[in-house]
């Protein structure tokens, strides 16, 4: 019986089972994100960020945008970072709904 307890805490300790702190293997390079630094996408903002930049989301990927406000309908915005769970991007071009509903 001593052999089983002293398996059981060889595993908690060793990291790889229960008690073994945060594993951060799922979140490793080879996640496919659905951005790439340096390119450009049309995102539209639908947050603001605890430092008031504009949040994006392509599917479900969080970019936070540099100024980028709410309401502004499509925003283009250029990569400049791509993290594990976030992007960076600053605006390039935004357009608005006139009340009539064309861009302007």
């Amino acid at each position: 019986m001593n052999t089983q307890f002293e398996t059981l805490m060889s595993y908690g300790r060793d990291g790889r089972g229960y008690g073994g702190g945060y594993n951060n293997s799922f979140r490793n390079s080879s996640f496919a994100k659905p951005v790439e630094a340096g390119k450009e996408y049309d995102v539209e903002i639908t947050e603001t960020g605890s430092r008031g930049d504009g949040i994006a989301r392509i599917q479900g990927f969080v970019i936070f945008v540099k100024n980028g406000k709410i309401g502004q309908d499509t925003v283009k915005v250029k990569v400049n970072s791509v993290g594990d769970r976030f992007a960076t991007a600053e605006t390039v071009l935004a357009t608005a709904a006139t009340p009539s509903g064309a861009l302007e």
